[in-house]
């Protein structure tokens, strides 16, 4: 089975010249245009290598990077026209397992991306911890408890983190008012079960857009196109 690369290149041209050179070379490829689609990509479908550019649209590279190393040690290679040491130092400092400079030949790329998934010793997998949950412009990170839009963070408090979490885990389902208190005040809770409209509420503000769908009478989804 053919050996799959996630290309996350915002150039449009180059996008295709990589495509092209590394389906000839027999590897199968996808695409992502900017960091966060990259993140959401690596995340949703199974890939053995990453080629990264540094300067992204949403989420540079070197964020990109530290999110994938918290969750899985897949080869990851930075291709990018930063080619100062500073940049490369930083690059290695994150886990990058190589450093391609553009512009580069194609028997070159091709090349290194041999000798990183020889050096794996097997084929990566998308990562099965759930660390970082992403929807569309959301991105949260589970085990640090930050949330960030469009790549700003969004400071929010326990409740309103847990409550978010539980969206995002079960994305497009609807949670009922009674299963968010269970699951965040705890089965214990004896209040107004208005609590968590107002949570969702201030969560709602503090998001913007258009994240969080009221079911009427029933509950709270999240917006599937995120």
């Amino acid at each position: 089975m053919a050996k799959k690369i996630l290309i996350v290149e915002d150039e449009a041209a180059i996008r295709d010249f990589l495509t092209d050179i590394l389906e000839d070379a027999g590897y199968d490829t996808d695409t992502a245009e900017d960091g966060m689609d990259g993140l959401l990509k690596f995340q949703n479908d199974q890939c053995d290598l990453i080629l990264l550019d540094i300067m992204l649209p949403k989420i540079d590279g070197h964020a990109v990077l530290e999110m994938v190393r918290k969750q899985s040690d897949m080869p990851v290679i930075f291709l990018t026209a930063m080619g100062a040491e500073a940049d490369e130092v930083k690059g290695f400092d994150l886990m990058a397992d190589d450093y391609i400079v553009k512009p580069s030949t194609a028997v070159l790329i091709v090349k290194r991306i041999e000798a990183a998934l020889r050096r794996s010793g097997s084929v990566a997998a998308a990562a099965e911890s759930r660390a970082i949950l992403v929807s569309g412009e959301l991105l949260l990170d589970t085990e640090r408890y930050t949330a960030a839009v469009s790549g700003s963070a969004v400071p929010l408090t326990l409740k309103e983190f847990e409550l978010l979490r539980l969206l995002l885990e079960d994305k497009g389902k609807v949670l009922t008012r009674e299963m968010l208190l269970d699951q965040v005040w705890g089965i214990d809770y004896y209040g107004d079960d208005k609590v968590v409209n107002v949570h969702m509420a201030n969560l709602r503000k503090k998001l913007g857009g258009n994240f969080i769908e009221t079911v009427r009478g029933v509950g709270y989804k999240l917006h599937e196109e995120g």
